[in-house]
Protein backbone atom coordinates (compact mmCIF):
# COMPACT_ATOMS: atom_id res chain seq x y z
CA UNK A 1 0.00 0.00 0.00
CA UNK A 2 1.38 3.41 -0.99
CA UNK A 3 2.25 5.89 1.71
CA UNK A 4 0.07 8.96 1.37
CA UNK A 5 1.15 12.57 1.93
CA UNK A 6 -0.41 15.99 1.51
CA UNK A 7 2.74 17.18 -0.24
CA UNK A 8 5.59 15.34 -1.94
CA UNK A 9 8.65 17.37 -2.89
CA UNK A 10 10.92 15.93 -5.60
CA UNK A 11 14.43 17.21 -4.91
CA UNK A 12 16.12 18.34 -1.70
CA UNK A 13 18.18 21.24 -3.00
CA UNK A 14 17.65 24.74 -1.59
CA UNK A 15 14.22 25.10 -3.18
CA UNK A 16 13.04 21.60 -2.34
CA UNK A 17 14.18 21.14 1.23
CA UNK A 18 13.05 24.65 2.23
CA UNK A 19 9.64 24.08 0.59
CA UNK A 20 9.29 20.78 2.45
CA UNK A 21 10.14 22.34 5.81
CA UNK A 22 7.82 25.31 5.33
CA UNK A 23 4.96 23.06 4.20
CA UNK A 24 5.45 20.91 7.30
CA UNK A 25 5.45 24.03 9.50
CA UNK A 26 2.09 24.93 7.97
CA UNK A 27 0.58 21.60 9.03
CA UNK A 28 0.89 19.48 5.90
CA UNK A 29 2.15 15.90 5.97
CA UNK A 30 5.26 16.11 3.79
CA UNK A 31 7.69 13.78 2.07
CA UNK A 32 10.86 14.83 0.28
CA UNK A 33 12.70 12.64 -2.23
CA UNK A 34 16.33 13.15 -3.20
CA UNK A 35 18.90 10.93 -4.93
CA UNK A 36 22.20 12.67 -4.10
CA UNK A 37 24.54 10.14 -2.53
CA UNK A 38 27.71 10.65 -0.49
CA UNK A 39 30.94 8.68 -0.84
CA UNK A 40 29.65 6.00 1.53
CA UNK A 41 26.38 5.50 -0.34
CA UNK A 42 24.29 7.43 2.15
CA UNK A 43 21.93 10.32 1.45
CA UNK A 44 23.40 13.75 0.72
CA UNK A 45 20.50 16.21 0.56
CA UNK A 46 21.18 19.79 -0.44
CA UNK A 47 21.34 19.41 -4.21
CA UNK A 48 23.99 20.92 -6.45
CA UNK A 49 24.31 23.91 -4.11
CA UNK A 50 25.43 21.90 -1.11
CA UNK A 51 27.26 19.07 -2.85
CA UNK A 52 29.04 20.53 -5.89
CA UNK A 53 28.12 24.19 -5.99
CA UNK A 54 27.67 27.09 -3.58
CA UNK A 55 28.94 25.48 -0.39
CA UNK A 56 32.05 23.57 -1.54
CA UNK A 57 33.14 26.38 -3.84
CA UNK A 58 33.00 28.88 -0.97
CA UNK A 59 34.99 26.46 1.20
CA UNK A 60 37.74 26.24 -1.44
CA UNK A 61 37.61 29.96 -2.13
CA UNK A 62 38.19 30.60 1.57
CA UNK A 63 41.03 28.09 1.82
CA UNK A 64 42.73 29.36 -1.32
CA UNK A 65 42.36 32.95 -0.12
CA UNK A 66 44.16 32.02 3.12
CA UNK A 67 46.94 30.44 1.07
CA UNK A 68 47.33 33.50 -1.14
CA UNK A 69 47.33 35.83 1.84
CA UNK A 70 50.03 33.78 3.54
CA UNK A 71 52.10 33.60 0.37
CA UNK A 72 51.85 37.21 -0.75
CA UNK A 73 50.32 39.55 1.82
CA UNK A 74 51.14 38.50 5.39
CA UNK A 75 54.46 40.33 5.10
CA UNK A 76 52.58 43.64 4.85
CA UNK A 77 51.26 42.97 8.36
CA UNK A 78 54.66 42.12 9.79
CA UNK A 79 54.02 38.39 9.69
CA UNK A 80 56.85 36.32 8.24
CA UNK A 81 56.08 32.90 6.78
CA UNK A 82 58.79 30.41 5.89
CA UNK A 83 58.38 26.96 4.45
CA UNK A 84 54.85 27.61 3.19
CA UNK A 85 53.41 24.49 1.59
CA UNK A 86 50.09 23.32 0.21
CA UNK A 87 48.36 20.14 1.38
CA UNK A 88 45.70 19.94 -1.30
CA UNK A 89 44.32 16.63 -0.01
CA UNK A 90 43.66 18.22 3.38
CA UNK A 91 42.11 21.27 1.75
CA UNK A 92 39.76 19.09 -0.31
CA UNK A 93 39.07 17.05 2.83
CA UNK A 94 38.02 20.17 4.71
CA UNK A 95 35.73 21.08 1.81
CA UNK A 96 34.16 17.62 1.98
CA UNK A 97 33.65 17.99 5.73
CA UNK A 98 31.86 21.30 5.23
CA UNK A 99 29.61 19.65 2.65
CA UNK A 100 28.79 16.74 4.98
CA UNK A 101 27.96 19.11 7.82
CA UNK A 102 25.41 20.78 5.56
CA UNK A 103 24.02 17.41 4.38
CA UNK A 104 23.61 16.27 7.98
CA UNK A 105 22.07 19.61 8.92
CA UNK A 106 19.31 19.17 6.34
CA UNK A 107 18.57 15.63 7.52
CA UNK A 108 18.33 17.00 11.08
CA UNK A 109 15.93 19.71 9.94
CA UNK A 110 13.74 17.12 8.22
CA UNK A 111 13.57 15.11 11.41
CA UNK A 112 12.90 18.21 13.52
CA UNK A 113 10.05 19.29 11.26
CA UNK A 114 8.64 15.76 10.77
CA UNK A 115 9.38 15.66 7.03
CA UNK A 116 9.62 12.06 5.77
CA UNK A 117 12.77 11.68 3.68
CA UNK A 118 13.18 9.10 0.90
CA UNK A 119 16.60 8.47 -0.61
CA UNK A 120 16.27 7.77 -4.33
CA UNK A 121 15.18 9.25 -7.64
CA UNK A 122 11.65 10.62 -7.62
CA UNK A 123 9.51 10.54 -10.76
CA UNK A 124 5.89 10.80 -11.74
CA UNK A 125 4.22 7.41 -12.14
CA UNK A 126 0.59 8.33 -12.80
CA UNK A 127 -2.17 10.78 -12.11
CA UNK A 128 -4.81 9.20 -9.86
CA UNK A 129 -7.97 10.27 -8.13
CA UNK A 130 -7.06 12.92 -5.58
CA UNK A 131 -3.47 13.37 -6.64
CA UNK A 132 -0.40 11.71 -8.14
CA UNK A 133 1.61 8.55 -7.72
CA UNK A 134 5.30 9.32 -7.29
CA UNK A 135 7.78 6.49 -7.78
CA UNK A 136 10.96 6.37 -5.70
CA UNK A 137 13.74 4.43 -7.41
CA UNK A 138 16.65 3.43 -5.22
CA UNK A 139 17.78 0.82 -2.73
CA UNK A 140 14.21 0.58 -1.42
CA UNK A 141 11.87 1.23 -4.39
CA UNK A 142 8.36 2.32 -3.48
CA UNK A 143 5.48 4.46 -4.62
CA UNK A 144 4.10 7.46 -2.73
CA UNK A 145 0.69 9.05 -3.12
CA UNK A 146 0.70 12.85 -3.14
CA UNK A 147 -2.23 15.25 -3.05
CA UNK A 148 0.15 18.00 -4.21
CA UNK A 149 3.64 17.86 -5.72
CA UNK A 150 6.50 20.35 -5.78
CA UNK A 151 9.11 19.72 -8.49
CA UNK A 152 12.49 21.02 -7.34
CA UNK A 153 14.93 18.96 -9.37
CA UNK A 154 17.39 21.78 -10.02
CA UNK A 155 19.81 22.06 -12.93
CA UNK A 156 22.92 20.47 -14.37
CA UNK A 157 25.97 21.85 -16.17
CA UNK A 158 25.57 22.48 -19.88
CA UNK A 159 28.04 20.50 -22.01
CA UNK A 160 29.81 21.77 -25.09
CA UNK A 161 28.45 19.98 -28.16
CA UNK A 162 30.74 17.08 -28.99
CA UNK A 163 32.78 17.49 -25.79
CA UNK A 164 31.06 15.71 -22.91
CA UNK A 165 32.28 15.99 -19.35
CA UNK A 166 34.57 13.15 -18.30
CA UNK A 167 35.44 14.92 -15.01
CA UNK A 168 39.06 13.95 -15.59
CA UNK A 169 40.22 16.35 -18.29
CA UNK A 170 37.02 18.15 -19.29
CA UNK A 171 35.42 19.29 -16.06
CA UNK A 172 32.08 20.64 -14.95
CA UNK A 173 31.76 22.44 -11.62
CA UNK A 174 31.73 18.98 -10.01
CA UNK A 175 35.13 17.95 -11.35
CA UNK A 176 36.57 21.43 -10.81
CA UNK A 177 35.90 21.08 -7.08
CA UNK A 178 37.57 17.69 -6.76
CA UNK A 179 41.00 18.00 -8.39
CA UNK A 180 43.71 16.09 -6.53
CA UNK A 181 46.62 17.98 -8.11
CA UNK A 182 46.89 21.67 -8.92
CA UNK A 183 47.10 21.82 -12.73
CA UNK A 184 50.01 23.81 -14.11
CA UNK A 185 47.85 25.07 -16.98
CA UNK A 186 44.10 25.46 -16.52
CA UNK A 187 41.66 26.53 -19.20
CA UNK A 188 38.13 27.78 -18.67
CA UNK A 189 35.42 28.27 -21.22
CA UNK A 190 32.95 30.81 -19.88
CA UNK A 191 33.71 33.90 -17.78
CA UNK A 192 30.56 33.70 -15.70
CA UNK A 193 30.14 33.17 -11.97
CA UNK A 194 31.35 29.56 -11.88
CA UNK A 195 34.23 30.18 -14.27
CA UNK A 196 35.56 33.17 -12.35
CA UNK A 197 35.21 31.50 -8.95
CA UNK A 198 36.88 28.26 -10.02
CA UNK A 199 39.53 30.14 -11.93
CA UNK A 200 40.26 32.19 -8.80
CA UNK A 201 40.63 29.08 -6.62
CA UNK A 202 43.16 27.34 -8.84
CA UNK A 203 45.06 30.51 -9.78
CA UNK A 204 45.65 31.22 -6.09
CA UNK A 205 46.94 27.70 -5.62
CA UNK A 206 49.46 28.01 -8.44
CA UNK A 207 47.78 27.30 -11.78
CA UNK A 208 48.23 29.49 -14.83
CA UNK A 209 44.63 30.22 -15.75
CA UNK A 210 43.24 31.31 -19.12
CA UNK A 211 39.54 32.11 -19.50
CA UNK A 212 37.90 32.08 -22.93
CA UNK A 213 34.63 34.02 -23.16
CA UNK A 214 32.47 34.18 -26.26
CA UNK A 215 30.81 37.49 -25.46
CA UNK A 216 32.61 40.69 -26.43
CA UNK A 217 32.00 42.28 -23.04
CA UNK A 218 33.08 41.13 -19.60
CA UNK A 219 30.26 40.20 -17.22
CA UNK A 220 27.55 41.65 -19.44
CA UNK A 221 24.87 41.28 -16.75
CA UNK A 222 26.87 43.41 -14.31
CA UNK A 223 26.86 47.20 -14.26
CA UNK A 224 29.48 48.21 -16.82
CA UNK A 225 31.47 50.47 -14.48
CA UNK A 226 31.62 47.73 -11.84
CA UNK A 227 32.57 45.06 -14.40
CA UNK A 228 35.46 47.20 -15.68
CA UNK A 229 36.74 47.68 -12.13
CA UNK A 230 36.57 43.93 -11.50
CA UNK A 231 38.34 43.17 -14.79
CA UNK A 232 41.22 45.45 -13.82
CA UNK A 233 41.59 43.58 -10.53
CA UNK A 234 41.53 40.15 -12.20
CA UNK A 235 44.07 41.26 -14.81
CA UNK A 236 46.37 42.48 -12.05
CA UNK A 237 46.06 39.13 -10.28
CA UNK A 238 47.18 37.29 -13.41
CA UNK A 239 43.85 35.80 -14.45
CA UNK A 240 44.06 35.92 -18.25
CA UNK A 241 40.62 36.61 -19.74
CA UNK A 242 40.08 36.64 -23.51
CA UNK A 243 36.79 38.10 -24.71
CA UNK A 244 34.95 37.69 -28.01
CA UNK A 245 36.42 34.30 -28.82
CA UNK A 246 34.87 31.54 -30.90
CA UNK A 247 35.77 28.07 -29.65
CA UNK A 248 36.47 25.46 -32.29
CA UNK A 249 37.73 21.89 -32.06
CA UNK A 250 38.71 20.47 -28.70
CA UNK A 251 41.02 17.48 -28.60
CA UNK A 252 42.29 15.39 -25.70
CA UNK A 253 45.45 13.36 -25.28
CA UNK A 254 47.61 12.01 -22.48
CA UNK A 255 49.34 15.41 -22.43
CA UNK A 256 46.14 17.35 -21.75
CA UNK A 257 43.53 19.26 -23.70
CA UNK A 258 43.97 21.45 -26.79
CA UNK A 259 41.40 24.10 -27.63
CA UNK A 260 41.37 25.69 -31.06
CA UNK A 261 39.70 29.08 -31.12
CA UNK A 262 39.45 32.33 -32.99
CA UNK A 263 40.18 35.49 -30.99
CA UNK A 264 38.35 38.80 -31.17
CA UNK A 265 40.62 39.92 -34.04
CA UNK A 266 39.67 36.87 -36.10
CA UNK A 267 43.04 35.21 -35.62
CA UNK A 268 43.33 31.43 -35.21
CA UNK A 269 44.74 30.43 -31.83
CA UNK A 270 45.38 27.28 -29.82
CA UNK A 271 45.33 26.89 -26.05
CA UNK A 272 47.02 23.84 -24.54
CA UNK A 273 46.10 23.04 -20.94
CA UNK A 274 46.26 20.20 -18.46
CA UNK A 275 42.61 20.55 -17.46
CA UNK A 276 39.63 22.33 -19.02
CA UNK A 277 36.66 23.62 -17.04
CA UNK A 278 33.54 24.27 -19.09
CA UNK A 279 31.08 26.70 -17.50
CA UNK A 280 28.78 27.88 -20.27
CA UNK A 281 25.59 27.83 -18.27
CA UNK A 282 23.20 25.31 -16.80
CA UNK A 283 20.08 23.52 -18.01
CA UNK A 284 16.98 22.45 -16.14
CA UNK A 285 17.23 18.93 -14.76
CA UNK A 286 14.03 17.18 -15.86
CA UNK A 287 15.59 14.05 -17.37
CA UNK A 288 14.09 11.05 -15.60
CA UNK A 289 11.20 13.02 -14.08
CA UNK A 290 8.77 11.14 -16.38
CA UNK A 291 6.82 14.33 -16.99
CA UNK A 292 5.05 12.78 -19.97
CA UNK A 293 3.36 10.23 -17.75
CA UNK A 294 1.12 12.92 -16.30
CA UNK A 295 1.27 15.51 -19.08
CA UNK A 296 3.48 17.98 -17.23
CA UNK A 297 4.37 20.74 -19.68
CA UNK A 298 8.04 21.45 -20.38
CA UNK A 299 9.45 24.20 -22.59
CA UNK A 300 11.90 23.76 -25.48
CA UNK A 301 14.85 23.83 -23.05
CA UNK A 302 13.37 21.12 -20.85
CA UNK A 303 12.36 23.47 -18.03
CA UNK A 304 9.02 23.10 -16.28
CA UNK A 305 6.55 25.73 -17.49
CA UNK A 306 5.03 27.70 -14.60
CA UNK A 307 3.03 30.87 -14.10
CA UNK A 308 4.01 33.81 -11.91
CA UNK A 309 3.06 31.81 -8.80
CA UNK A 310 5.00 28.66 -9.76
CA UNK A 311 1.89 26.71 -10.76
CA UNK A 312 2.34 24.23 -13.60
CA UNK A 313 -0.29 23.22 -16.15
CA UNK A 314 -1.42 20.42 -13.80
CA UNK A 315 -3.67 20.95 -10.78
CA UNK A 316 -1.78 20.52 -7.54
CA UNK A 317 1.66 20.41 -9.21
CA UNK A 318 4.12 23.23 -8.60
CA UNK A 319 7.77 23.78 -9.56
CA UNK A 320 10.50 26.01 -8.10
CA UNK A 321 14.17 26.91 -8.45
CA UNK A 322 16.53 26.17 -11.31
CA UNK A 323 14.01 23.88 -13.00
CA UNK A 324 11.78 26.89 -13.86
CA UNK A 325 12.21 30.34 -15.42
CA UNK A 326 14.20 33.05 -13.73
CA UNK A 327 17.71 33.30 -12.32
CA UNK A 328 19.38 30.05 -11.26
CA UNK A 329 20.18 31.15 -7.73
CA UNK A 330 19.85 29.11 -4.55
CA UNK A 331 18.24 31.95 -2.62
CA UNK A 332 15.72 32.53 -5.41
CA UNK A 333 14.80 28.83 -5.17
CA UNK A 334 14.38 29.10 -1.40
CA UNK A 335 12.07 32.10 -1.69
CA UNK A 336 9.95 30.32 -4.29
CA UNK A 337 9.82 27.21 -2.09
CA UNK A 338 8.50 29.19 0.86
CA UNK A 339 6.02 31.09 -1.32
CA UNK A 340 4.61 27.87 -2.84
CA UNK A 341 4.16 26.23 0.57
CA UNK A 342 2.32 29.31 1.79
CA UNK A 343 0.11 29.45 -1.31
CA UNK A 344 -0.84 25.82 -0.71
CA UNK A 345 -2.00 26.89 2.75
CA UNK A 346 -4.11 29.72 1.33
CA UNK A 347 -1.63 32.40 2.26
CA UNK A 348 -0.15 35.03 -0.04
CA UNK A 349 3.41 33.90 -0.65
CA UNK A 350 5.40 36.42 -2.65
CA UNK A 351 8.77 36.68 -4.40
CA UNK A 352 10.03 40.05 -5.61
CA UNK A 353 12.36 39.30 -8.51
CA UNK A 354 13.50 42.94 -8.54
CA UNK A 355 15.17 42.58 -5.14
CA UNK A 356 17.00 39.30 -5.58
CA UNK A 357 20.71 39.87 -4.93
CA UNK A 358 23.48 38.44 -7.10
CA UNK A 359 26.98 37.66 -5.86
CA UNK A 360 30.25 36.50 -7.40
CA UNK A 361 32.57 35.31 -4.62
CA UNK A 362 35.86 36.22 -6.22
CA UNK A 363 38.37 38.62 -4.72
CA UNK A 364 37.23 41.32 -5.04
CA UNK A 365 33.69 40.15 -4.51
CA UNK A 366 31.00 41.45 -6.86
CA UNK A 367 27.42 41.91 -5.69
CA UNK A 368 24.42 43.74 -7.02
CA UNK A 369 20.68 44.18 -6.71
CA UNK A 370 18.20 45.96 -8.97
CA UNK A 371 18.91 47.62 -12.29
CA UNK A 372 22.21 48.53 -13.89
CA UNK A 373 23.00 51.90 -15.39
CA UNK A 374 22.82 50.35 -18.88
CA UNK A 375 19.32 49.03 -18.19
CA UNK A 376 18.10 52.40 -16.93
CA UNK A 377 19.51 54.15 -20.01
CA UNK A 378 17.90 51.59 -22.33
CA UNK A 379 14.55 52.09 -20.59
CA UNK A 380 14.85 55.87 -20.87
CA UNK A 381 14.47 56.31 -17.12
CA UNK A 382 15.94 59.44 -15.58
CA UNK A 383 18.28 58.56 -12.74
CA UNK A 384 21.02 59.86 -10.46
CA UNK A 385 24.21 57.95 -9.68
CA UNK A 386 26.59 58.07 -6.75
CA UNK A 387 29.84 56.16 -6.23
CA UNK A 388 32.28 55.83 -3.35
CA UNK A 389 35.64 54.03 -3.56
CA UNK A 390 36.88 51.65 -0.86
CA UNK A 391 40.20 53.47 -1.24
CA UNK A 392 38.66 56.21 0.92
CA UNK A 393 37.19 53.83 3.51
CA UNK A 394 39.09 53.51 6.79
CA UNK A 395 38.10 49.90 7.47
CA UNK A 396 39.14 48.84 3.96
CA UNK A 397 42.54 50.47 4.51
CA UNK A 398 42.92 48.62 7.80
CA UNK A 399 42.01 45.35 6.07
CA UNK A 400 44.54 46.06 3.36
CA UNK A 401 41.91 45.65 0.66
CA UNK A 402 40.86 48.91 -0.94
CA UNK A 403 39.91 47.60 -4.37
CA UNK A 404 36.56 48.63 -5.79
CA UNK A 405 33.60 50.81 -4.97
CA UNK A 406 29.93 51.05 -4.08
CA UNK A 407 27.64 52.48 -6.75
CA UNK A 408 24.06 53.56 -6.09
CA UNK A 409 21.41 54.45 -8.68
CA UNK A 410 18.25 56.34 -7.74
CA UNK A 411 15.24 57.76 -9.57
CA UNK A 412 15.92 61.35 -10.62
CA UNK A 413 12.52 62.57 -9.45
CA UNK A 414 11.55 60.41 -6.46
CA UNK A 415 15.05 59.39 -5.26
CA UNK A 416 13.87 55.77 -4.87
CA UNK A 417 16.85 53.40 -5.01
CA UNK A 418 16.76 51.51 -8.31
CA UNK A 419 19.98 49.53 -8.06
CA UNK A 420 23.13 49.11 -6.00
CA UNK A 421 26.34 47.61 -7.37
CA UNK A 422 29.41 46.73 -5.33
CA UNK A 423 32.85 45.44 -6.20
CA UNK A 424 35.20 45.09 -3.26
CA UNK A 425 35.74 43.43 0.12
CA UNK A 426 32.73 41.64 1.64
CA UNK A 427 30.38 42.82 -1.11
CA UNK A 428 28.31 39.67 -0.51
CA UNK A 429 27.47 40.92 3.00
CA UNK A 430 27.18 44.62 2.19
CA UNK A 431 24.53 44.03 -0.46
CA UNK A 432 22.00 42.81 2.15
CA UNK A 433 21.42 46.33 3.48
CA UNK A 434 20.69 47.50 -0.03
CA UNK A 435 18.24 44.65 -0.64
CA UNK A 436 16.35 45.59 2.52
CA UNK A 437 16.32 49.24 1.49
CA UNK A 438 14.93 48.43 -1.95
CA UNK A 439 12.36 46.02 -0.51
CA UNK A 440 10.96 48.92 1.52
CA UNK A 441 11.32 51.27 -1.47
CA UNK A 442 13.78 53.48 0.38
CA UNK A 443 15.36 56.54 -1.15
CA UNK A 444 19.08 57.23 -1.31
CA UNK A 445 18.39 60.01 1.18
CA UNK A 446 17.03 57.41 3.63
CA UNK A 447 20.28 55.45 3.53
CA UNK A 448 22.35 58.61 3.66
CA UNK A 449 20.57 59.67 6.88
CA UNK A 450 21.08 56.34 8.68
CA UNK A 451 24.00 56.12 11.10
CA UNK A 452 26.55 53.46 10.13
CA UNK A 453 29.20 52.13 12.52
CA UNK A 454 32.71 53.53 12.20
CA UNK A 455 35.01 52.16 11.03
CA UNK A 456 33.10 49.73 8.85
CA UNK A 457 32.91 48.79 5.20
CA UNK A 458 29.21 49.64 5.31
CA UNK A 459 30.13 53.31 5.54
CA UNK A 460 30.95 53.07 1.86
CA UNK A 461 27.27 52.33 1.21
CA UNK A 462 26.23 55.41 3.18
CA UNK A 463 28.78 57.51 1.31
CA UNK A 464 27.54 56.22 -2.06
CA UNK A 465 24.04 57.27 -1.01
CA UNK A 466 25.41 60.71 -0.11
CA UNK A 467 27.17 60.79 -3.49
CA UNK A 468 23.81 60.48 -5.27
CA UNK A 469 23.16 64.00 -3.95
CA UNK A 470 26.80 65.03 -4.56
CA UNK A 471 27.59 65.47 -0.86
CA UNK A 472 30.06 62.75 0.15
CA UNK A 473 31.93 63.49 3.35
CA UNK A 474 35.05 61.36 2.98
CA UNK A 475 35.96 61.65 -0.70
Amino acid sequence: MSKSFDVVVIGAGPGGYIAAIRAAQLGFSVACIDEWTNSKGGPAPGGTCTNVGCIPSKALLQSSEHYEQAAHHFGEHGISVTGLSLDLAKMIGRKNTVVKQNNDGILFLFKKNKVSFFHGRGAFAAAVAGGYQIAVAGSAPQTLLAKQVIVATGSRAHELPGTPFDEQQVLSNEGALALHVVPKRLGLIGAGVIGLEMGSVWRRLGATVTVLEGLPTFLGAVDEQIAKEAKKAFDKQGLKIELGVKVGAISMSTDGVSIAYTNAKGESQQLDVDKLIVSIGRVANTVGLNAQAVGLKLDERGAVVVDDECRTNLPGVWAVGDVVRGPMLAHKAEEEGVAVAERMAGQHGHVNFNTIPWVIYTSPEIAWVGQTEQQLKAAGRAYKAGTFPFLANGRARALGDTTGMVKMLADAATDEILGVHIVGPMASELIAECVVAMAFRASSEDLARICHAHPSLSEATKEAALAVDKRTLNF
